[in-house]
């Protein structure tokens, strides 16, 4: 089976992707990772993103599908993949369903993971973590034990990341609303879009999901 997560960042779209793929065999995809991956193989691919990338500009639809596409012919994929980032534009989307048509593979499900802003945000923003073990926290749902002592290695120094604030949150949804909303007729047409609570407990919203893909 061959799904999209959709889902702002901090939706937990990463950890239901690795969910599936640990317990259904589905192979996560992620756009950066292969872009990594096809530069340190110096394939043609690769080193055309590579020269993009280094001149600072964004790797083009085209190449983006054509790694796609080299990487689902690899046999780990055979049980399906799940993508986690791409497409993000209504053209990016008709490139892929292009390139699946060409290889006689279908797009089973996309899944939107339907957020509140306003909880994702401050479910985000609260975040810190142990500097030394990496055990993470939360101002409101998870504080230390004792407070300014880490649970798990007693360590006295947290940080948080630089990104993890209102401000940068704000934009970040803004560019996921403008990206997404077409997203939605669009795969809405082809009867493939279905959505989950993405603000349930992590065991929900992957009961959610799987029930979801069983009745595809």
């Amino acid at each position: 089976m061959n799904i999209i997560l959709l889902g702002p960042p901090g939706a937990g779209k990463g950890t239901q992707a690795q969910r599936l793929q640990s317990e259904r065999g589905m192979i996560q995809l992620s756009t950066g990772d292969m872009l990594r991956a096809a530069v340190a193989s110096g394939s043609e691919l690769g080193r055309k993103a590579k020269g993009i990338m280094e001149k600072g500009e964004l790797v083009p639809d085209e190449l983006m599908v054509g790694l796609i596409e080299d990487r689902i012919a690899q046999p780990d994929c055979l049980k399906g993949f799940i993508l986690d980032g791409f497409p993000r534009t209504e053209a990016q989307a008709e490139a892929l369903d292009r390139m699946l048509d060409k290889k006689g593979k279908t797009l089973d499900r996309v899944v939107e993971m339907e957020v509140d802003e306003q909880a994702l945000t401050e479910r985000i923003v609260g975040r810190f973590s142990c500097a030394k073990c990496g055990t993470g926290y939360h101002d409101k749902f998870k504080r230390p034990k004792v407070e300014g002592v880490c649970d798990v290695c007693g360590s006295k120094e947290f940080v948080r990341r630089k990104d993890d604030n209102a401000e940068t949150m704000k934009t970040r949804m803004a560019a996921y609303r403008a990206q997404t909303e077409p997203l939605r007729p669009y795969y809405a047409r082809r009867g493939v879009l279905r959505k989950v609570d993405g603000m349930a407990a992590m065991d929900e919203v992957y009961r959610q999901i799987t029930g979801v893909l069983s009745g595809a």
